[in-house]
């Protein structure tokens, strides 16, 4: 680990942490109780460039890079993903901002994969949570067409393995949506910026922004070839989950009603017998709806 230094241009804190085959890049802002902030897709700590200087008013925020993107690099980079490795790193961070008894338990969001971690984490972790927020996770396993997505996945990787990204990114928005279409895809929880047409006239970013356009487009490879297949067969564990319901807030998107990680909350919900909330936005709705998504966070955190 690291001595955490304070980055000149952001009010926030930064460190490193040694995990098992990862060093893990984190950054601390604000005071009040710990927040964990898990991200998904590919956009690593910068997806919550948009929520996170309002919730440092009021909490002590970490957001991280997961093992594998940006600025967390794997000691193997060609190392197979696990949901639980995933949430033994997020477990590590608590471990170490926020020591002690369980009365320091840490309040913890994650959207999509994140949101899986963040399950993980409630279920085999409990001392350490005082509550989970989790919006879309994409588990699959839970659905009664399971199989099918099973299918999705195989086929996603078997393009990959044959046709190259773009392809298998075509084939999961497609799958992701539900309708079978094949449009252009946009990843899940990509930067605004990353997503952009390459076009001569097209507006140059600022340097900020470029630098985590960059940084989300070159985690594409790595969250289609080994996140994806890893967290979507992923089963979670209702029965513990449904035992620590009291410290769980299941959300989906407005938007993003029919879609398959909304479907796959909303049967999380009802077999747990939970409520399901609804954030501002699809899936994505942490990047294109940032004040009301923060906003809705705010509350479900209250609850």
């Amino acid at each position: 680990m690291t001595v955490p230094t304070t980055d000149p241009p952001t009010t926030a804190t930064c460190g490193s942490l040694r995990v098992d085959g990862a060093t893990l890049h984190y950054e601390v802002r604000g005071r009040g109780p710990l927040l964990l902030l898990i991200p998904g897709g590919t956009g690593g700590a910068a997806a919550f460039d948009g929520i996170v200087d309002d919730l440092a008013e009021e909490y002590t925020v970490v957001t991280y890079d997961p093992r594998g993107l940006a600025r967390s690099p794997l000691d193997d980079p060609d190392a197979a993903q696990h949901v639980a490795e995933h949430a033994d790193d997020a477990l590590r961070l608590l471990e170490l901002l926020s020591p002690g008894e369980p009365a320091r338990a840490a309040h913890v969001f994650g959207s999509s994969s994140g949101a899986i971690v963040a399950l993980h984490l409630l279920a085999a972790h409990p001392d350490r949570v005082a509550r989970v927020v989790a919006h879309e996770p994409p588990v699959v396993e839970v659905l009664p067409d399971a199989a099918d997505h099973r299918a999705l996945i195989a086929r996603v990787r078997e393009t990959l393995r044959t046709e190259g990204l773009m392809p298998a990114m075509t084939v999961f928005a497609a799958g992701l949506r539900g309708d079978g279409d094949s449009v252009s895809p946009r990843p899940q929880d990509e930067d605004d910026e990353a997503a952009a047409p390459a076009q001569d006239d097209a507006p140059t970013l600022p340097p900020g922004a470029a630098a985590r356009a960059e940084r989300t487009k070159a985690g594409l490879p790595y969250f289609v070839g080994r996140i994806v297949p890893a967290f979507m067969s992923y089963a979670p564990d209702l029965r513990l989950l449904e035992k620590r319901s009291d410290r769980l807030v299941l959300a989906g998107g407005e938007d993003s009603r029919g879609e398959l990680p909304h479907r796959s909350v909303a049967f999380l919900a009802e077999r747990l017998g939970a409520e399901l909330r609804h954030f501002p936005g699809g899936h994505v709705g942490l990047t294109t709806h940032p004040a009301g998504f923060g906003e809705a966070l705010r509350r479900a955190l209250r609850r």
